[in-house]
């Protein structure tokens, strides 16, 4: 992918959603503007730099930056955490080349002793996916909990692909908007550590010559962690499903995380997962 202008759309797009009021400028910063957001000036003036120099970053110049300026641009443009990690990927990838950004790993191999503890999981459905959500290993419980992406012949399954492409997602996400949006903001996350991945770059341009909901969303350059919250599912055989999950990175196998869902005791969740177990248990 092309890092530059990935900066430059970047940023411009948070100066966008930012307005003088919320920066706390005023006087001769309001009245009529011909652009959406702060100027390039405004921002220069709260990151304490010359209009040049800004000027000069938001054309793509991040290489060689300094930690210092970058917080200075992250704090003028108010960025949250995802949004902060991912301006200093993207100046830590500025200028380089595919050889001096390759990751330490080569395969999307996922070690036994992983396997093995997945399959141990026998009350959780869990996975092993890769930054471009392929579905690289999945325990018994996972594998019937996402049964509408593993009816797909492709493998391995690739959970953007399912969101974007297959319509019965849009059933197995009561909140589809919201998935997709969570799904466009971790692969542009992981874009910007990754930019010369070639997989990620071949399924983004699938996606956006296939998807138009994908394409929209992906030029909004939102970015997004995601470790742990609560998702809600429609399942075809047990309905409704409100589960907590954790997604934990896998500090041996940079790269790779390891998500596990789980629903409160007591609840309508709780006694569907451990339906859904016994259906799993009975067609197996």
């Amino acid at each position: 992918m092309d890092n530059r202008s990935e900066i430059r759309e970047f940023l411009a797009s948070r100066r966008a959603k930012i307005s003088p009021q919320q920066a706390g400028l005023g006087g001769l910063h309001s009245g009529h503007r011909r652009v959406p957001g702060l100027r390039r000036e405004e921002v220069a003036l709260l990151a304490g730099v010359s209009v040049e120099y800004y000027a000069r970053l938001e054309r793509g110049n991040l290489g060689g930056v300094s930690e210092s300026v970058l917080d200075a641009l992250s704090g003028a443009l108010q960025l949250d955490e995802a949004e902060r990690q991912h301006l200093y990927d993207l100046a830590r990838t500025a200028g380089a080349t595919p050889r001096t950004t390759r990751r330490r790993r080569t395969t999307d191999e996922v070690r036994p002793s992983v396997v093995a503890m997945l399959e141990s999981m026998t009350e959780a459905p869990a996975f092993v996916r890769n930054g471009r959500l392929d579905l690289l290993a999945v325990n018994r419980l996972a594998q019937a909990l996402f049964a509408p992406a593993f009816a797909a012949e492709a493998r391995p399954v690739n959970l953007a692909r399912f969101v974007f492409l297959d319509p019965v997602a849009r059933t197995f996400h009561p909140n589809w908007e919201h998935s997709a949006n969570t799904t466009v903001a971790l692969l542009r996350t992981e874009a910007g550590r990754d930019p010369y991945n070639r997989n990620l770059t071949d399924l983004v341009g699938e996606l956006s010559t296939r998807s138009d909901e994908f394409r929209t969303r992906w030029a909004a350059h939102d970015v997004r962690l995601h470790h742990s919250g609560v998702k809600h599912f429609h399942h075809s055989e047990v309905g409704a499903l409100e589960l907590n999950f954790e997604a934990m990175p896998l500090p041996a196998d940079p790269g790779l995380t390891l998500t596990a869902y789980n629903a409160a005791p007591g609840t309508p969740s709780y006694d569907g997962l451990r339906l859904l177990a016994s259906l799993e248990i009975v067609h197996s």
